[in-house]
């Protein structure tokens, strides 16, 4: 990944949730994690219009992988006695509202800034929870999560290179994550409740997890400065531009899609363009069952 696992680390000085004193927050942050995973079958939706074979192989892995994620988690609210509820508004937004219209804006703001702010939740509470079972559990969700955000971020960098425009587009829907994570942590420092010591950190750590979206987006390309460099009116401008070029988006999918059904009009998918796909081109071992590497 393009940051370390000691970069999207957060000092909690020692505290610890305890599965018993501490039930009702972790029932919370639990629910907030399985709705995404549960809303991770989008990825389906992306296999169908994968660009390479090298994406489609990740994309189903991911898939049996994120469906894996849901069973982890309700394992892990057994262990600590809590039940499946319903996920905070604002997570549904992050999770399904802003879910991309676009292959360019599904492997930047769901795998690379999505994934990465959720890698770094999971890091914190791998950290802080008391329950070695459950974060044995979680040790292991965590490899296939930074290879999901590797995945986003090597495809960022591959879809806006030469194309300013499209920077500028994810640039600006990666601001409402920015601000959407920030307005999260307020919700959470007032609604839940505060007498476990993790949660006295839990200001501190919404910096650090903005401060490493921010430093994810400037490593990806998309941000050329600090957000905190931005006037106001060029911060606004970056969402208008983001959100329009997500709803010019998601209107062609609506209206294109009809066409494509009928066979109006022709969408270069796969199909079409596997013979060219370096991956056919690789030399493989008749004998041997894994799929060539990626050139």
């Amino acid at each position: 990944m393009l940051l370390s696992r000691a970069e999207m680390t957060f000092d909690f000085g020692g505290a610890r949730f305890d599965p018993v004193r501490d039930r009702a927050v972790l029932g919370w942050l639990t629910n907030q994690f399985l709705y995404g995973e549960v809303a991770a079958n989008q990825i389906g939706e992306w296999l169908y219009e994968a660009p390479d074979l090298h994406a489609a192989r990740f994309l189903a892995r991911q898939a049996v992988e994120e469906l894996q994620h849901v069973d982890n988690f309700l394992r892990i609210m057994a262990l600590i006695g809590v039940e499946p509820g319903p996920a905070h508004p604002i997570i549904r937004f992050l999770v399904t509202d802003m879910k991309g219209s676009s292959w360019p804006e599904h492997v930047a703001m769901v795998m690379a800034a999505g994934e990465g702010l959720v890698l770094m939740a999971l890091y914190a509470l791998a950290d802080t929870l008391d329950q070695p079972q459950a974060v044995e559990i979680l040790k292991r969700a965590l490899r296939q999560e930074e290879r999901h955000v590797d995945f986003g971020e090597r495809e960022t960098m591959r879809v806006i290179e030469g194309r300013p425009g499209r920077r500028r587009r994810l640039l600006g829907l990666s601001l409402i994550t920015l601000w959407s994570v920030r307005r999260l942590a307020r919700t959470m420092e007032r609604r839940l409740p505060g007498e476990s010591p993790v949660m006295k950190h839990l200001p501190a750590f919404a910096l650090a997890a903005a401060a490493s979206h921010e430093l994810r987006l400037q490593r990806m390309g998309l941000l050329d400065r600090p957000t905190a460099e931005l006037s106001r009116w060029r911060w606004l401008s970056l969402v208008v531009e983001g959100y329009a070029g997500k709803i010019a988006a998601t209107l062609a999918r609506v209206v294109i899609g009809p066409a494509r059904a009928v066979g109006l009009v022709r969408a270069r998918r796969l199909t079409d363009t596997y013979l060219t796909d370096p991956a056919l081109h690789v030399p493989i071992d008749p004998v041997d069952d894994q799929p060539p590497a990626r050139t």
